[in-house]
């Protein structure tokens, strides 16, 4: 059996696809069937790792190593799994498939043409993902909005196969109702606009999600229904809510489920939903607050602050938070101005750096994790953030003032992080997309160190996505001055997580691999809990 549910999203981008898709997921899973997500980026970049995070917001990573966008995070969040590469694709990645499957002669002489060989390409895709994966239901969201050329051959593809299938594919629009003001109604014309385009792609809705402010009336749902050509009981309410993790609670009070399984000619299964709906509603409980400042450079856009480039550190966070019972502040520090200011880190209860790429704004973040390190406030270091402790450990604890990371000063004359010599072959060949160090590695942790008891395990996989290293040359040196290698590599080479002893510090530890990459709601990263735990001591 295979089944296809495809969302698409209408009026405009940011309407909530992501979130639907992953909650449309997690709903026909609680009913009983096996399923996967797949995600269509429609960029030319053959993955997500050469995007820029401020404009594409997080670059997700696969325990595989596929480089992939932030959605990729919220299907695994909500499906409470690993996925692979089979699960990702963009436009660059579908036309590079076809041009060496057209180079192999593997379409034995034909002439090659973007319709139908670019469709039936995707589509081989997101057959592999279900094959792969060996699930019932695939939900294919497809990235961009109605009415975009760059999403065209996609359309064309589910249309292929709902010409083909028609009893096995669902489609999903998500689309945004604005409110001009309070005292006005949901607009429905821009949706409207929306389904008139998708028919001209020779697709009709099935299913209509209306995003917006508030949840949509009778009036609202007769009017789209009317003017769309849909039962009105396929018109379902999406409005804001406190958390995404609602979402798949709210779903469900407008029957998705059953209008879902009604078209791909299934029955529900099961009823596994009681579990995520008490972590949802759970979530906004009176609990003791804890303010954690996140202190980054992928913030800012003009006059807005963008926090979709650390979507998996915030969710990861919350997770924990949680789980400790935790009702969670949440700031954002801009490195620059704590470079002007160090002590603006005094207000928080814990500091957070995590990952990037670059010089700008580095002296700033070196600033905040040594005023936390000495006015002991807990400190937690993602990849970058591990590294930048090591080079502020070893300026102001071993007394090399002049370190640094060769990335940002490649003539230092204490290159304590420092590129490995295989990424150098890289770097002069200039070959820079999915040549990092990406995906799961295995780690080895120490006894009696933070790390091995928030983990109760001694040995690990984690996620990476770097180029850098901390220089093995120096890790002797770093252990004489008092720096704990908790975590390494089974080689003994490579650290992985660095702390400072409990009787120096109440929490000071960073990770060169990603863990908010592996946090799920319902199993949050013990890394996480542990800073979480630490940072709800301190606020006492």
């Amino acid at each position: 059996m295979r089944k296809y549910v495809f969302v698409v999203g209408g009026v405009m981008s940011g309407v909530g696809k992501g979130v639907a898709s992953s909650s449309i997921a997690r709903i026909l899973k609680d009913g009983g069937y096996r399923v996967t997500a797949v995600k269509i980026d429609p960029y030319v970049n053959v993955d997500a790792g050469t995007m820029n995070p401020t404009e594409h917001g997080e670059v997700f990573v696969l325990d595989d190593g596929t480089e992939c966008d932030q959605d990729m995070g919220n299907y695994e969040r909500f499906l409470h799994t690993n996925l692979s590469g089979y699960n990702y694709m963009t436009t660059g990645s579908v036309y590079l498939s076809v041009i060496q499957k057209e180079r192999n002669l593997e379409y034995h002489g034909k002439c090659v043409e973007v319709v139908p060989h670019v469709p039936l390409a995707v589509l081989d895709t997101i057959n592999g993902a279900l094959k792969h994966t060996k699930s019932e239901i695939v939900v294919v969201e497809i990235g961009g909005t109605i009415g975009e050329y760059q999403n065209l051959i996609f359309l064309e593809a589910v249309r292929m196969l709902k010409q083909k299938h028609p009893d096995d594919v669902a489609l999903v629009l998500v689309s945004y109702l604005p409110l001009l003001n309070k005292d006005n109604e949901l607009k429905t014309k821009p949706t409207q606009y929306a389904v008139r385009t998708l028919n001209s792609a020779g697709l009709q809705p099935d299913i209509i999600l209306a995003r917006s402010a508030q949840s949509i009336d009778d009036k609202r749902k007769e009017k789209i229904a009317f003017n769309c050509n849909i039962p009105k009981h396929s018109v379902v309410a999406a409005p804001d809510v406190k958390n995404i993790y609602e979402i798949p609670v709210n779903l469900r009070k407008g029957k998705i489920d059953m209008l879902l399984l009604k078209k791909l000619g299934l029955r529900k299964r099961e009823n596994a939903s009681a579990q995520w709906r008490k972590f949802a509603l759970s979530l906004d409980g009176v609990q003791k607050t804890v303010r954690i400042g996140i202190v980054g450079k992928y913030f800012s856009s003009g006059s807005f602050v963008l926090a979709d480039s650390y979507r998996s550190v915030i969710e990861a966070l919350r997770h924990a938070a949680h789980q400790e019972k935790i009702k969670l502040e949440l700031d954002w520090i801009d490195s620059e101005q704590v470079q002007k200011k160090p002590s603006l880190i005094g207000q928080y209860d814990g500091i957070l750096v995590p990952g990037g790429f670059g010089a700008r704004g580095i002296e700033g973040k070196i600033k905040a994790i040594e005023y936390a390190r000495t006015h002991k406030i807990p400190y937690f270091g993602l990849c970058y953030g591990m590294q930048l402790a090591v080079v502020e450990f070893t300026r102001n604890v071993v007394g090399l003032k002049k370190a640094h990371t060769t990335e940002a000063d490649p003539k230092t004359p204490y290159p304590v992080i420092a590129v490995l010599p295989e990424q150098k072959e890289y770097l002069a060949l200039k070959k820079y997309g999915a040549t990092m160090r990406l995906g799961g590695y295995p780690a080895v942790l120490q006894k009696n160190t933070i790390a091995r008891e928030a983990y109760g395990k001694p040995n690990i996989r984690e996620r990476h996505r770097h180029r850098y290293e901390v220089n093995p040359d120096y890790l002797k040196v770093l252990a004489d001055a008092g720096l704990v290698i908790s975590g390494i590599s089974p080689s003994q080479e490579l650290a992985e997580i660095i702390e400072l002893p409990r009787t120096v510090h109440p929490f000071f530890v960073g990770t060169q691999f990603h863990p908010e990459l592996t946090s799920r709601p319902l199993e949050p990263h013990p890394l996480f809990c542990a800073f979480m735990k630490a940072a709800k001591r301190e606020s006492l």
